[in-house]
């Protein structure tokens, strides 16, 4: 083969050898992107940083991302959660920037939705980045704005952020993003849903066009495509892992109970199933259950702590540091805790309150069985969310497995169970001596009842379809899971197979003599509809059958169409299951019939109708909503006070009116954008002032971190901590030998005050001679 090869190229000519090593280029292209972390031509301090932190083999989206990423490309990245969707964007971002340029300010951006995230991600930028050298800084809405106008002036290279308070720093500090290279949209179709969509599109017109933009999410809503069709040039789409929306190593649990009894089904779970040295996050509805789950596992001393939406800045940070450091083995929050963090050796989800959409709940168990790890989700169904199990099937496209009553083995895995009502009970008497002896749960139970029914009232209703199944599906009559078969349970099965027992004769043939009027009367109607109830109960076994092995039809729940993606995107990266999977779903769809006539179809609307709106000076809409006729208004100012809605103010606690015109209280950018007015205060300048920033700060700059650390150091030395600071303050302190005319004048008063003490000294001192 190698002679071959030698002899084909002598053989050619200069132009057929310049095409032969091109295509040698390529291929080592090729072979550098299907490599390691290694073979990515990455620098030595990254690699190094990937290696320390754990790091050996590349996921299938880093493995793809990560290369267009370095090629300056912009990318549009699709994974499911726990995929390492974070280093795909910090590891391009460390090889573009390199080293620290303290003068040239923030050189990348990173926006995430939520605080947790972004605290997560500068975890990530340490580790990874440590030997880089590069400085990064977050910037959070509840936190000081004097610690983040401090850590602005101290130039960092990353700042990771959430868009609102972001946008609010840079309109009060007029900050100037020319030198921004690259950013980052992380968990961008939360970012959309949140409602964040005018912050974003502000922040990026103060971005310069030269950027590189990378946006990575877990799904693809149709309002994302527009974005990345808009405010991206020449986007590349990497979509792995679609069709597979759950890992794997993620065994699902499903335990039927009825509502009163969910928290004592919670501590079977905890106490028996969930083992001892595991760590488990519990999902509930409201920040009321989390106090209240709170309280009950306290006393039933089982470790745990809690976070949720109003709860201090600070205290969410504690809590969830008590949490990842394994002081506390359980952790209770809402659906804040839901997206994007990444909890370290997570092993076990519990959704105490089953979620509303089948979206939120595999966001909820991604928090476990990530980066090929293994992992436990148990879900806990009231009655009333039956509708939302199904619904979830449907969308997972799997089976929905009831355990039989009878059958003690072949059970498949994720079925739907139930625990022993003995182990129940026991449960349920401590809860109510709880209950009982204690006051603030007894009232926290009541606060629970009525947050919940507040939350049935905003929770989004179940499809109609699954509603009008789940009636025909007997999932209150499922057996007992496998986890708590064991031979102490033969009594509890005993009692379900009671109750559903029923006898085959009514009270009057059981309880009358047999020459007795209302048992012959009984015998013959029996004899009548005797065929009609054979057929009844052959019904009622065929639907049964059914429903133990109902095999659910997956549902294709893209908001986005394919046609909008090829539009949008240059290129799109799929894995070759998914390309199989597409091509399999196109032979199956069946051309639709064309019932519209083009040459005789009259359409309702002009085809030009948006472009003479936008054009129209005096839309007639408009115009027509001012003008109307008012029977009661008898003046002018009568009919100004009638133009205006009045609102209650929980807070004044008396009716306030607001003015309709959604402009008020809001200012114009730059861009054209309107933004609350409260973005621009004066609180960079009282800062600054202050501060005295522009005093301390030198010409050259060279001793800007220095002078920035002895602000922060400048407290009142009434404390223990104040009085360490300033003993750092004295060390960090450069003393100059140039004075100032102030220093001057007070060191000539400080030495005429020791003259005269001394002279005070001396005259007494003469006087007692």
């Amino acid at each position: 083969m190698e002679t071959e090869l030698f002899n084909f190229k002598n053989s050619c000519n200069n132009n057929e050898k310049n095409v032969f090593n091109q295509i040698n280029k390529n291929n080592k292209k090729k072979c550098r992107k299907s490599g390691g972390f290694q073979a990515m031509n990455l620098s030595y301090p990254i690699i190094k940083g990937i290696l320390k932190r754990g790091y050996k083999v590349p996921t299938p989206i880093q493995r793809k991302t990560i290369p267009l990423a370095l090629e300056g490309r912009d990318v549009v990245a699709m994974a499911r959660t726990g995929s390492g969707k974070t280093a795909c964007f910090l590891i391009p971002l460390f090889e573009k920037l390199k080293t620290r340029q303290a003068k040239s300010g923030a050189r990348a951006l990173i926006l995430a939705p939520t605080r947790e995230l972004a605290i997560q991600t500068l975890k990530f930028i340490k580790e990874i980045g440590k030997f880089t050298g590069l400085k990064s800084s977050v910037i959070l809405g509840g936190d000081s704005m004097d610690d983040q106008f401090l850590a602005i002036h101290g130039n960092p290279d990353i700042i990771v952020a959430t868009p609102g308070r972001f946008l609010h720093i840079c309109i009060e500090m007029n900050m100037n993003l020319e030198n921004i290279e690259i950013v980052v949209f992380d968990e961008a179709d939360r970012l959309f849903e949140m409602g964040l969509g005018t912050q974003i599109n502000e922040i990026l017109n103060r971005l310069p066009e030269t950027r590189q933009t990378l946006l990575f999410s877990a799904t693809l809503p149709k309002l994302l495509v527009e974005f990345a069709k808009a405010g991206l040039e020449n986007p590349i789409l990497v979509r792995l892992d679609v069709e597979s929306k759950l890992p794997d190593e993620l065994k699902l649990c499903f335990i039927t109970c009825r509502s009163e009894e969910k928290l004592a089904v919670l501590l079977c779970l905890l106490k028996h199933i969930v083992k001892a040295d595991t760590q488990t996050v519990i999902f509930v509805a409201t920040m009321h259950h989390v106090e209240y789950i709170h309280q009950i596992l306290d006393k039933a001393g089982i470790t745990n702590t809690f976070i949720y939406s109003n709860l201090d800045p600070s205290a969410r940070k504690i809590n969830a540091a008590k949490f990842k450091s394994e002081k506390v083995k359980v952790l209770i929050v809402t659906d804040i805790a839901a997206r994007g963090i990444d909890i370290p050796c997570l092993d076990n989800v519990i959704n105490f309150n089953f979620p509303a959409t089948s979206k939120l709940f595999i966001h909820r168990v991604g928090r476990c069985a990530r980066a090929g790890r293994s992992g436990n989700a148990y879900s806990i169904v009231a009655p009333d969310e039956y509708a939302y199990l199904l619904d979830l099937h449907l969308f997972l496209g799997r089976s929905l497995n009831i355990i039989p009553i009878s059958e003690t083995e072949n059970i498949p895995e994720e079925a739907i169970g139930k625990i022993p009502q003995s182990m129940i009970e026991e449960e349920l008497s401590e809860l109510i001596m709880y209950h009982k002896n204690i006051t603030d749960i007894s009232s926290m139970q009541n606060v629970c009842n009525n947050a919940y029914q507040q939350y049935i009232r905003s929770r989004p209703p179940a499809s109609t379809e699954s509603n009008k199944r789940i009636k025909e599906l007997h999932i209150s009559i499922a057996g007992i899971l496998p986890e708590f078969r064991n031979s102490n349970n033969d009594a509890a099965e005993l009692i379900s197979k009671i109750k559903s027992y029923k006898p085959r004769g009514t009270i009057f043939e059981i309880v009358a003599k047999p020459s007795s009027v209302d048992y012959k009367i009984m015998k013959e109607k029996r004899k009548f509809h005797k065929e009609n109830i054979i057929n009844y109960h052959q019904k009622i076994e065929e639907v049964s059958t059914k429903n133990l092995n109902y095999k659910a039809k997956s549902l294709q729940l893209s908001p986005s169409s394919i046609d909008e993606i090829n539009d949008t995107f240059s290129q799109v990266i799929t894995s070759k299951k998914r390309k199989i999977y597409d091509i399999c779903q196109n032979k199956h769809k069946k051309k639709q019939k064309v019932l519209k006539d083009d040459q005789f179809y009259v359409p309702y609307t002009a085809p030009d109708r948006h472009t003479e709106q936008g054009l129209a000076v005096n839309n007639f809409t408009t115009e027509a909503d001012k003008v109307y006729l008012d029977f009661t208004a008898d003046n002018e100012n009568s009919r100004r006070f009638q133009n205006q809605i009045k609102k209650w103010d929980r807070k004044k606690k008396k009716m306030i009116t607001i003015e309709n015109n959604p402009k008020a209280g809001k200012i114009q950018t730059e861009s054209g954008t309107w933004i609350p007015s409260t973005y621009k205060t004066k609180r960079y300048l009282q800062w600054k002032e202050k501060n005295k920033i522009g005093i301390i700060q030198n010409d050259d700059n060279t001793d800007n971190e220095v002078s920035l650390q002895m602000q922060k150091l400048e407290t009142s030395a009434k404390t223990h901590w104040a009085r360490h600071n300033q003993k750092l303050k004295e060390k960090i302190r450069i003393k100059s030998e140039l004075k100032t005319p102030d220093q001057i004048l007070k060191a000539r008063k400080i030495l005429e005050r020791k003259k005269q003490r001394n002279g005070r000294k001396k005259k007494g001192g003469r006087s007692n001679r």
